[in-house]
Formats: structure tokens, C-alpha cells, sequence
């Protein structure tokens, strides 16, 4: 994703939207407080066939510190926001910044983010259609006078994933 490979340098959206990163979802366990995964059961066999295999269907809320679980199938969701897109749950990766919430699902969102961010030049490809992840991010996210405290709230987010 980045030309160049240094830090700051050069970085080529790749066109990814946002529920493309669903698969793995960070968020807060209800029953303990903890870091908890919400994953896609891929084995699921009652999806609904109309609508996108990657996110209709079972998901599973795990909790690896409690034991805590629930399987729910989903047909509905709704993006945008510091909580997870199924259960609804606050997501585990979130922080505040210039008086606004920086979050990201996982780790692959978060890298992603901050390589968009931590960029000095930053390039889109112009291609009809609906925008990428990243083009639709606000304008603080990306203003290059808040990257600094961007950086520091992704890097206060990767500092409280859990150790495994």
C-alpha cells in the first residue's frame, strides 16, 4: 500500500470500504468489559442470498478473558460510528481526538488509517463510483495540521490491544 516504504511517504488508497474489514471486529465485551471479537461464521449455511455474503449471516461474540458468547444471525446493519455494526457493541479500538472519536474495527483498519494518515502525499485514483474508506473520512482525520494528534490517538488505540 505504500510506495516508497518509508513512514510519511507517498501511500495509494487501495480502495478498500469499510465493511470489506468487518470480518474481525475489536469490541468491548458486555459481560466483562474486555477485549471481545465479533467474527464472521463462515460456515454459516442460512445466509440471506440477496445480500453480501461478507456481511449477512451468523456472527459470533467471543470473549476470550470472560468465556462470554453469543451467535446471532444478521441481516441488518448499520456502519458508521465507534460501535460495532451487528451487536452494537462500543468498539474496544476507539479514542478521543480534537474533540471528536478516532476509531477503527481491527488492526488492518487501524494500520490503514494511519498509513493514510501518517502520509505526506496521499493518492486517489479517480474512478466512478462510491468512495473508498478512506476518501470518506472527515476532514480532521485527514487536515494535515491534526496528523500529529491523529498518530498519537492510533498509536494510544495499538497500545491497548490485548497481548496474545
Amino acid at each position: 500500500m505504500s510506495v516508497g516504504g518509508e513512514a510519511g511517504g507517498r501511500f495509494r488508497d487501495p480502495r478498500i470500504h469499510v465493511w470489506q474489514l468487518t470480518h474481525t471486529v475489536l469490541v468491548r465485551c458486555p459481560a466483562c468489559g474486555g477485549c471481545a471479537l465479533v467474527l464472521r461464521d463462515l460456515d454459516a449455511a442460512d445466509r440471506v442470498p440477496e445480500l453480501s455474503s461478507a456481511l449477512s449471516g451468523r456472527r459470533r461474540l467471543r470473549c476470550r478473558a470472560c468465556g462470554f458468547g453469543k451467535d446471532e444471525f444478521f441481516s441488518e446493519f448499520l456502519f458508521g460510528g465507534p460501535v460495532d455494526p451487528f451487536f452494537r457493541l462500543p468498539l474496544w479500538l476507539q479514542a478521543g481526538c480534537r474533540g471528536h472519536v478516532l476509531w477503527a474495527y481491527n488492526v488492518q483498519h487501524l494500520d490503514l488509517l494511519e498509513s493514510w494518515v501518517a502520509a505526506r502525499l496521499r493518492e486517489r485514483r479517480a474512478v466512478p463510483g462510491s468512495l473508498s474508506m478512506l476518501a470518506r473520512l472527515p476532514a480532521w482525520v485527514t487536515s494535515a495540521k491534526n496528523r500529529d494528534d491523529v498518530l498519537r490517538a492510533i498509536h494510544r488505540m495499538r497500545a491497548s490491544l490485548p497481548r496474545s
